[in-house]
């Protein structure tokens, strides 16, 4: 993948799932919502998986572990090892064992995936900031995770103890809507204390290469459904991505993207792993994709022609990603997606 800046989406005379060797998959908007498979996501992996495509799971959660990552989509039944699922609490902490003497104590401000992962990498896992940590280390710990967690992560920071984040993710969603995720938390800390983490998590390199390492992908695809962390996390990684319309990025996010949020491929949902891509041509001042063409006025995206609702949003892509060139498109595109269903 270029660094340059990002015009248009690629088409691919390929499969993706030949293109490349391995799937980098976001699982909440991309495999599941809510805890149940999204519609087309346990058939397309079983194909992609029988063409020979390894699938990995990529998960910002620093809660769960692997097992019980890989125990939820196998009961979906998307047959999953432990092997195959990477945690932000792995990425973060293996960045712990980077900077601390092997065996050190590590305040834990989380949940048992948090634990697991500092054990993995030979770090003593401890409740108190009197316990003489040498690592404070914060993520996302349920909805129940009392308070006084956040002072003993603040006495500690407070002291001069590194402090590192597995992410900083706002918000979560949950099964009743949208809940504060370990970014909030972290909010809390560096309130009381000026401080600012060392974060591993999706989009900094960090995440991307625990990915690597575990999974060894030489032609990587990250698949997701956010702009801000997977599509930017890939674009940090120099990878290529896939951006899935089943989670929560709109039609009109897509085309704001900045350059760091500009998917490779956009696709309807996770079947688009089992397809090629189409390629957008310019034509005049238009770009065309299907039956559509999309141009950049004075103030507003237009769209002209008929055929394959997604088609038309890659052609809009690319009339609002070249006018905007390096920054965000602020041409009004609503008309045009309205007419793309979108």
């Amino acid at each position: 993948m270029s660094q340059g800046v990002r015009t248009r989406p690629e088409g691919s005379g390929q499969l993706l799932s030949e293109a490349y060797d391995t799937a980098l998959l976001d699982l909440d908007g991309v495999v599941y919502a809510g805890g149940s498979a999204i519609a087309h996501a346990v058939d397309s992996l079983a194909v992609a998986r029988s063409g020979g495509m390894r699938l990995a799971y990529v998960t910002n959660n620093a809660l769960r572990t692997p097992d019980a990552v890989a125990g939820h989509l196998t009961e979906l039944g998307i047959p999953t090892g432990a092997d195959d699922v990477i945690t932000s609490a792995q990425a973060v902490a293996r960045l712990i064992s980077e900077q601390v003497p092997a065996g050190a104590r590590v305040l834990v401000i989380g949940g048992e995936g948090l634990r697991v992962a500092l054990r993995e990498r030979g770090l003593t896992p401890v409740e108190s900031a009197d316990d003489d940590p040498a690592a404070v280390v914060q993520g996302y710990g349920g909805q129940d995770l009392p308070w006084g967690r956040f002072a003993e992560a603040s006495y500690a920071v407070r002291r001069g103890v590194p402090w590192f984040a597995s992410n900083t993710d706002l918000t979560i969603p949950s099964g009743r809507g949208i809940a504060p995720g370990n970014g909030a938390a972290v909010e809390v800390v560096r309130i009381a204390t000026g401080a600012e983490p060392q974060v591993a998590g999706k989009p900094l390199p960090p995440m991307h290469r625990e990915t690597i390492i575990r999974t060894g992908a030489e032609r990587p695809l990250v698949v997701g459904d956010r702009l801000d962390t997977d599509i930017e996390g890939a674009f940090n990684g120099g990878v290529d991505s896939l951006l899935v319309l089943t989670g929560v990025t709109d039609g009109a996010q897509l085309l704001a993207a900045p350059p760091r949020h500009r998917p490779t491929y956009v696709d309807a949902d996770l079947r688009g792993l089992l397809t090629g891509q189409p390629e957008i041509t310019q034509e005049g001042d238009g770009f065309r994709c299907g039956g559509w063409t999309a141009t950049a006025g004075t103030d507003r995206l237009e769209l002209t022609g008929d055929g394959e609702p997604l088609d038309g949003l890659r052609a809009l892509c690319a009339a609002a990603w070249t006018a905007a060139g390096e920054e965000s498109c602020a041409l009004d595109g609503e008309k045009a997606l309205a007419r793309l269903g979108l």
